[in-house]
């Protein structure tokens, strides 16, 4: 458990291992989470569409384009603001307009989750999250891994007030999580 409320926005690259992260910080620490692309998935479905990668990146570019650049941090932000768990968890902030709603919350702190490429590639094709996952290829995924959607990702991890490397074993990765929370415990 934490000593207050704190609310970890996650970034990283495409399978970096946000999603696993999440888990463990639920499981260990009794931590809720949003995501941005539970928005976006909810829209999709309301139009009988497949929640692909490529229909999520429309559908994102389309509202950011028409409502404003920080317009799903907005709706995230209202989701988690009143929520009561000690650790709230934001996965999958791509872009500087993500955090837009977040920087003036005193508990909201930045952890970019990273690992190699190839790895990234490897747990993509393996898993289901999207309905085109397990069928892309090396080219598409780099393709993919360029789109507009990863772009400020790197820049925010310039920023980011954690670094969990996810290239290794699930019990380093564990052991980061838990170095990190006892880190924001004793600031």
């Amino acid at each position: 458990m934490t000593n207050s409320k704190i609310i970890l926005g996650l970034i990283g690259e495409i399978a970096a291992g946000k999603t696993l992260v999440t888990a463990y910080l639920k499981e260990r620490y009794g931590a809720e989470s949003a995501r941005f692309s539970d928005s976006l998935r909810d829209i999709l479905k309301r139009m009988y569409l497949d929640e692909t990668r490529h229909n999520l990146q429309i559908l994102s570019l389309a509202l950011r384009d028409t409502f404003g650049q920080d317009i799903i941090s907005k709706i995230i932000y209202n989701d988690v603001k009143d929520k009561k768990n000690d650790i709230i968890i934001v996965e999958g902030m791509r872009r500087f307009g993500d955090m837009a709603c977040f920087l003036e919350d005193k508990t909201f702190k930045v952890v970019y989750i990273k690992a190699d490429e190839k790895i990234r590639y490897q747990r993509l094709t393996q898993r289901s999250e999207n309905k085109d996952d397990q069928n892309k290829t090396w080219e598409n995924f780099q393709k993919e891994s360029n789109s507009e959607s990863e772009l400020e990702i790197k820049e925010i991890a310039k920023r980011a007030d954690f670094i969990i490397d996810n290239s290794g074993t699930i019990q380093n990765l564990q052991s980061q999580i838990d170095k990190m929370l006892k880190e924001i415990n004793e600031s």
